[in-house]
C-alpha cells in the first residue's frame, strides 16, 4: 500500500505523537508499504518527509505551524499531481491535517484518523484565563470552515463543563466524524469520544514502542553485564526519573510540591523541556532541592535511554489529559516500574507494575511515594511484571492492529 501521512505534529518538537508517526512508518515500511508524511518545518533528512508550506514566526507550543490549508494542497498536488495513494492517515487536527483529510475527500481516498489528544485540557491548561473562551471559540470558527460540524456539543457536568471545553470537544468529534474510521491509542479516549458524538468506527491501537529501542536496551544491558530488573537496596534513595516535556499540563510544579513533602530520601532527574522548565528551576531553589533535583533538558534518546537504566521509577503525573503516555510504555519496555496519580493510566501498564497516588494533590502523591520508599522489595516485584510484558507494547504488535484498519476498506 501506498499510505500518504498527515501531521501537524512531527518536526521540532518533543513528545509521543511524533515518536508514534515515526515507529509506525518503520514498521509499516518494514512490511513492504510505501509511507509519505506531509508535515510543517523547516529542515528533514528523511526523503519520505514533505516538507509543507510553514509559517516563520507562528508556533503552536512550540511546534511549526503550517499555512492555511488550502495553500498545502496545492503545494501537495504540485508534488502528486494525481495524489496516487491507497490510504490517508491524519494524526491531528490542524492546518496540515485538514488539508490532508479535504484530499482524501477531493480524492476518494480511504480517510482514517487518530485522535491523539485532549485538545479540551490543552485550552483548558495552557491559555490564560481571560482568553480561553476567545481561543477556543476561534479554533472551532476556523476549523469549521473547512470540515463542517453538525454535531454541536453542549455544556455539562462532565468534561464539557466550560464554554471553552464544550467547544474544543465541538472541534475534536466533528474532526474524528469526517473520517471514515478512527484509531485512538487507550479505550477510555475512544469512550469518551463516542459520548460525546463520534459515529465513525474507532479501533484501539497502541503507540507502541519501537522494536529497536528495545533491542537497543537489551544490548546496551549486556554490554555491561547488567541486569534490566530494577532493585533498590535498603537505604538507597529512591531515584525518580521524568522522561516527558517540563509543562504544565504535565503537571511539573505539583509533582515538584510532592517532592519537597517528602520524608524518605530521593534522586529526582528529569529529561525534557517545556514551558514550565524556568518555572520548575526557580520553585527548585526556592525550596532548596539543588542536590535532589537534576534537570538535564532535551536529551538525545539515546542517552535518555542510559539515564533510565539507573533508575527506581518512571513519573507520569499529568491528570485527565494524556489519552496513553509514552513514557509508560518505554518504561514498561526497559522494565522500568511507573507512577501516576490519574486511574486511566492503568489501561496502559500490567497490573503489579506501577504505583497509584490516591488523587492528583502534591501531598497525595508523597504519601505514596514515600509508602513506596518504606518497601525496597516492590521496585524489583514491579520490574518483575513489567518485564514479563513489554513484548505486548511493541510496535511490531500493535502495526498488525493499524494494518488491520487499512485493509478493512477492502472487505
Amino acid at each position: 500500500m501506498k499510505i500518504a501521512v498527515f501531521t501537524d505534529v512531527l518536526l521540532e518538537v518533543p513528545g509521543g505523537i511524533p515518536s508514534s508517526i515515526f515507529a509506525q512508518k518503520e514498521s509499516l515500511e518494514k512490511l513492504g508499504h510505501e509511507v509519505t508524511i506531509f508535515a510543517p518545518g523547516f529542515s528533514m533528512e528523511d526523503k519520505d518527509v514533505k516538507l509543507v508550506p510553514t509559517h516563520r514566526l507562528l508556533r503552536a507550543n512550540g511546534a511549526p505551524l503550517s499555512k492555511r490549508p488550502g495553500l498545502v494542497m496545492k503545494n501537495v498536488l504540485e508534488k502528486y499531481p494525481g495524489f496516487d495513494f491507497d490510504i490517508v492517515h491524519v494524526h491531528y487536527e490542524a492546518s496540515c491535517s485538514i488539508a490532508g483529510m479535504k484530499l482524501a475527500r477531493r480524492f476518494s481516498r480511504p480517510l482514517v484518523q487518530t485522535m491523539h489528544g485532549r485538545e479540551d485540557m490543552a485550552v483548558k491548561i495552557n491559555i490564560p484565563f481571560p482568553f480561553k473562551n476567545l481561543v477556543a471559540a476561534l479554533l472551532c470558527f476556523l476549523h469549521g470552515r473547512y470540515i463542517p460540524h453538525p454535531v454541536k456539543v453542549k455544556r455539562d457536568n462532565d468534561l464539557a463543563a466550560s464554554f471553552a471545553t464544550a467547544k474544543m470537544w465541538t472541534l475534536m468529534v466533528n474532526h474524528a466524524n469526517f473520517a471514515d474510521k478512527v484509531t485512538t491509542p487507550s479505550k477510555h479516549f475512544a469512550d469518551r469520544l463516542k459520548k460525546y458524538g463520534v459515529k465513525k468506527p474507532i479501533t484501539v491501537v497502541s503507540n507502541g514502542v519501537a522494536d529497536e529501542i528495545v533491542a537497543d536496551v537489551d544490548r546496551r544491558v549486556k554490554k555491561v553485564d547488567a541486569s534490566l530488573v530494577r532493585d533498590r537496596e535498603p537505604g538507597d534513595s529512591l531515584r525518580i526519573f521524568w522522561n516527558s516535556r517540563i509543562s504544565h499540563e504535565k503537571r511539573i510544579i505539583p509533582f515538584l510540591m510532592a517532592l519537597s513533602l517528602m520524608k524518605a530520601p530521593f534522586l529526582f532527574s528529569a529529561c525534557g523541556d517545556g514551558n514550565a522548565l524556568d518555572e520548575a528551576r526557580k520553585f527548585v531553589k526556592r525550596h532548596g532541592l539543588e542536590k535532589k533535583v537534576i534537570f538535564y533538558g532535551r536529551v538525545p534518546h539515546d542517552e535518555v535511554l542510559d539515564k533510565m537504566l539507573g533508575q527506581h521509577i518512571s513519573a507520569t503525573v499529568s491528570y485527565g489529559f494524556d489519552t496513553q503516555g509514552l513514557t509508560l510504555l518505554e518504561a514498561e519496555a526497559t522494565g522500568l516500574p511507573v507512577f501516576f496519580c490519574d486511574p486511566d493510566m492503568k489501561e496502559s501498564v500490567p497490573e503489579g507494575g506501577y504505583v497509584m497516588a490516591s488523587g492528583p494533590s502534591p501531598q497525595a502523591m508523597a504519601r505514596a511515594l514515600d509508602d513506596l520508599a518504606k518497601n525496597p522489595a516492590r521496585i524489583k516485584e514491579m520490574s518483575r511484571v513489567m518485564l514479563k510484558h513489554r513484548a505486548e507494547i511493541l510496535q511490531s504488535a500493535q502495526i498488525k492492529k493499524l494494518v488491520g484498519v487499512y485493509q478493512s476498506f477492502g472487505e
